[in-house]
């Protein structure tokens, strides 16, 4: 079904929409969600788009939210992509994990690590450098400074 067939009423699976909308540690998740909120013209569906194409840490989710939002006629304005961390203190937060890790360990460790301690850092900036993600988080390994 396209955007263009109004639907006005809510999806059967609304309450999983949203839930997904919010899930800090899957980026796909949300972008499929916001992608299927798009189908339904409704009050609540379309303040979760907005929220998403003004708050996600990932710029292909706020994108993809004002497409859907254009596509419903809403009037809105292309999300600018954010300068700098797209999480606080990222820095810090290497530092802290690779701190907690041997001396000699390996950039895998490193990676592994995070995935497990931020999953919602690493699965952001995932989202955010797409296939720049290993080359970008082992050249920021490879200059953190612990000791």
């Amino acid at each position: 079904m396209s955007n263009y067939e109004e639907r006005t009423d809510l999806p059967a699976n609304f309450d999983e929409l949203k839930k997904s909308i919010n899930r800090t540690a899957n980026w796909r998740e949300r972008l499929d969600a916001v992608e299927e909120l798009g189908m339904w013209k409704a009050r609540e569906t379309i303040e979760l788009l907005k929220h998403s194409m003004s708050g996600d840490s990932v710029f292909k989710v706020r994108e993809a939210a004002y497409r859907q939002l254009l596509a419903l006629g809403e009037q809105v304005t292309m999300p600018e992509r954010k300068e700098g961390d797209a999480i606080k203190d990222t820095k810090k937060i290497l530092v802290r994990i690779k701190k907690s890790l041997p001396k000699d360990h390996s950039y895998d460790d490193f990676k592994e690590k995070l995935k497990k301690m931020r999953i919602d850092v690493y699965d952001t900036y995932e989202g955010e450098k797409g296939a720049d993600f290993d080359k970008w988080l082992e050249q920021l390994w490879s200059e953190l400074r612990t000791r």
